[in-house]
């Protein structure tokens, strides 16, 4: 490998919008993400509806469903 072109690999603090935080291995010190796997629906096993816009009644009421 070339010297002096590789980005530095340091230990990097996850944290979740969740509360979750877990460490593991990055070249920033620090990250934000929106859903891990104590929050995701595949590993949780429940289901969350997110309507930021409201799709979901206006999709309901174009089709006249309840």
């Amino acid at each position: 490998m070339k010297k002096d072109i590789h980005p530095d690999y340091k230990e990097c603090e996850v944290t979740c919008a969740c509360g979750n935080t877990f460490k593991t291995k990055s070249n920033v010190d620090t990250m934000r993400i929106d859903i891990c796997n104590a929050c995701h629906p595949f590993f949780t096993g429940e289901q969350k509806v997110v309507d930021a816009a409201g799709r979901i009644e206006k999709f309901k009421a174009r089709y006249a469903m309840k």
